[in-house]
């Protein structure tokens, strides 16, 4: 096997493993809890909160 075959073959199962936490956080709903944090900090960064 090449060494640009390996690579890729590297970089798609990083990008699978990757996708595959994702759609596992989304499907337990962490995704509201994230935008949630980020709101909250972005508030207190500019002073409202």
């Amino acid at each position: 096997m090449s060494r640009s075959l390996k690579n890729a073959a590297v970089g798609i199962c990083i990008a699978a493993a990757g996708l595959g936490m994702m759609i596992f956080g989304i499907s337990r709903g962490e995704m509201e809890v994230v935008l949630e944090k980020a709101v909250n900090i972005c508030m207190e960064c500019i002073g409202i909160g």
